[in-house]
């Protein structure tokens, strides 16, 4: 029995590198979607009520919004790779 330990070593890289990716990805659509629910929160801790605060509180809307919907695509790759690799295990 001969074990061919650089097709071992290359599934195992492959696995780490996926894995991690996967997790990563999965971490930046939970900071996404957690920037969506901070940022308001932060508005109205001023409380001071100026038009300069209003100003920044809409390019603060336009920030959360835009890591809401990259929290969102974050969520669908991982989920576009976990069906990937269903399929392959089922077919």
């Amino acid at each position: 029995m001969s074990i061919d330990w650089h097709a071992l070593g290359t599934v195992f890289g492959v696995t780490l590198v996926a894995t991690v990716g996967l997790v990563g990805l999965f971490t930046l659509g939970i900071v996404g979607l957690t920037k969506h629910g901070s940022a308001p929160a932060s508005d109205s801790g001023s409380g001071s009520g100026s038009p300069a605060t209003s100003g920044s509180g809409s390019v603060s809307h336009g920030g959360a919004l835009l890591a809401r919907t990259g929290g969102y695509a974050c969520f669908a790759v991982c989920a576009a790779a976990v069906s990937y690799g269903i399929y392959l295990i089922v077919a």
